[in-house]
């Protein structure tokens, strides 16, 4: 499969952005039902975050398969861990098309698509049929309508419907394509939040008897010290990690561009120097109290090992894949395995 991504990306490319996500998905699920497919074989690198046991630090990104309709297609690329989402809890269409535009010269992607999903059923239903048993984090957030005064009542409910299937649970406050979203990450609104979710993660752990983490995704055009106050309140407020980034508003590297003025978030290359610039003030102001998951322009291993050096923990992937193919995730898998070390001589 890995192989032959090289033939089948220019007849892709040659389709509309989203039109091709789904034929792609399409053929994919097809050879996964049928088992042809299966994970390329890694040497494990096994890590511990969030009290979690990773196979290895590669995974894949929300927004890739919004409803968990292709954890078995997925599972054969071989992720340490597959995040599904964003979901809300109702089903809602998203923005109108087109709403997915590529910019191929920077390997970069602008989106809009606005939450579309099936709602929160519908994506546990297609957790509960999938034959994929590895890490799932389930990525959560609020439906267009629902004012942020209210956004606490729609990732509650998120929460409570995803408990059982998830390994972790991310909450979203910082897609660019949901009107008023990024205001819950400043000001008052982030810690009433938080402490919502967290009351309800007790309640749930207890109901369920299994603690699932919560990671909190942040956006990167955030200042410096509104990462540090984000980072302070997450300690406060005792959440289980952090997401850096979500996709970025700025067009300073891809000015001049066709599709760069495009409304929504970028992605990719262009975005991977401000989002590794997040995880390191992070890293600084967290000090060890709470991991980081480094996400943003990763198209290659050396760009998988420079977000471990700047202090995550673990990486995710998405546009890269669009432009390099499954053939990343082993890349990366290999760019972030711990060295192996050199048996010693016998005298």
């Amino acid at each position: 499969m890995h192989e032959l991504y090289p033939f089948a990306r220019p007849f892709l490319f040659a389709l509309d952005a989203e039109t091709a996500h789904d034929v792609a998905f399409a053929a994919l699920d097809r050879l996964a039902r049928a088992r042809i497919v299966r994970a390329p074989h890694l040497a494990q690198s096994p890590v511990t975050v969030m009290g979690l046991g990773f196979p290895n630090r590669v995974g894949l990104a929300a927004g890739l398969d919004k409803n968990a309709a292709h954890l078995d297609a997925l599972a054969a690329f071989g992720f340490g861990f597959i995040e599904v989402g964003t979901v809300t809890p109702r089903a809602q269409p998203g923005n109108p098309r087109p709403r997915m535009f590529r910019l191929p010269k920077a390997h970069a992607i602008v989106n809009r698509l606005g939450f579309n999903n099936g709602g929160v059923q519908a994506l546990v239903d297609n957790v509960a049929r999938a034959r994929y048993r590895g890490i799932l984090g389930i990525n959560i957030g609020r439906n267009f309508d629902t004012p942020n005064e209210r956004a606490a009542d729609d990732y509650v409910a998120c929460l409570r419907a995803v408990y059982a299937y998830a390994h972790y649970v991310t909450v979203n406050i910082s897609s660019p394509n949901t009107k008023g979203l990024r205001d819950l990450q400043a000001g008052d609104a982030l810690p009433a939040l938080l402490e919502a979710l967290k009351h309800e993660q007790e309640t749930l752990a207890q109901a369920h008897g299994r603690y699932v983490p919560l990671a909190i995704k942040i956006a990167p055009d955030l200042t410096d010290d509104a990462v540090r106050g984000v980072a302070r309140m997450l300690v406060e407020r005792r959440m289980d990690a952090v997401i850096a980034t979500n996709t970025t508003l700025s067009r300073d590297k891809v000015s001049g561009s066709a599709h760069a003025d495009e409304a929504g978030g970028l992605s990719g290359p262009p975005l991977f120097e401000r989002s590794t610039a997040v995880v390191r003030v992070l890293a600084d102001a967290l000090d060890g109290a709470l991991p980081i998951i480094g996400v943003g322009g990763i198209d290659s291993g050396d760009a998988a090992r420079a977000k471990l050096a700047a202090g995550a923990s673990l990486v995710q992937l998405y546009t890269g894949l669009i432009y390099r193919g499954p053939g990343l995730v082993a890349e990366c898998v290999r760019a972030t395995a711990p060295p192996t070390p050199v048996a010693a001589r016998k005298p």
